[in-house]
């Protein structure tokens, strides 16, 4: 063999295996992507104080795969009209629940009032939690932290979250950096 082939087989062989180690990064990612965690923006004050338009979360997906949401968690789901939109929410009913909100804006949960301090003003309208709402067994009942400006639950367009439905669980926030760390769900 002349050095010149040698040399054009040497070139080839470093293409390829930097093809091959590309294309296993490319599909690690994919996977990661897929069934671990994702990256996700919040786009508007629905959520405000916990979280604010323009951040930047982690979603873990892979949790879900093993235990059943819990009161509090903040979940990303898809909004059934818009596709590629998604909502991040905090679950307030769960599964098999009866959920109402009362004229004054206290949330009960089967009749008794729903101790919690996620809500940053009393709600001034209950929508469709005015009367009784019952939760099936794979339902759940969400609504933002800035209860007077959220696209909830209350909300008969958006309504009850299946649990096939939600994504993951808001895990992390990464931006902006002076915010940064695990986000508070319990």
């Amino acid at each position: 063999m002349e050095k010149g082939e040698i040399k054009v087989r040497s070139i080839l062989k470093e293409i390829l295996s930097t093809s091959i180690y590309l294309l296993l990064v490319l599909c690690a990612a994919y996977l990661i992507v897929t069934y671990v965690g994702q990256r996700t923006q919040v786009s508007g004050s629905s959520m405000e104080d916990t979280l604010s338009d323009a951040d930047h979360l982690l979603v873990d997906k892979i949790s879900y795969r093993f235990r059943d949401p819990e009161r509090f968690d903040i979940i990303v789901f898809p909004f059934q009209y818009d596709e590629d939109t998604y909502y991040i929410k905090r679950i307030i009913g769960m599964r098999g629940e009866t959920v109402q909100i009362d004229e004054d804006g206290n949330i009960y949960i089967d009749g008794e009032i729903l101790e919690e301090d996620y809500g940053k003003e009393g709600i001034q309208n209950p929508g469709r939690a005015s009367e009784p709402i019952v939760l099936g067994d794979d339902e759940y009942f969400v609504m933002g932290d800035n209860r007077n400006n959220s696209s909830d639950s209350r909300d008969p367009s958006v309504g009850n979250i299946h649990r096939n439905d939600i994504i993951g669980r808001a895990f992390i926030r990464i931006w902006p950096l002076s915010k940064f760390g695990i986000l508070k769900h319990q």
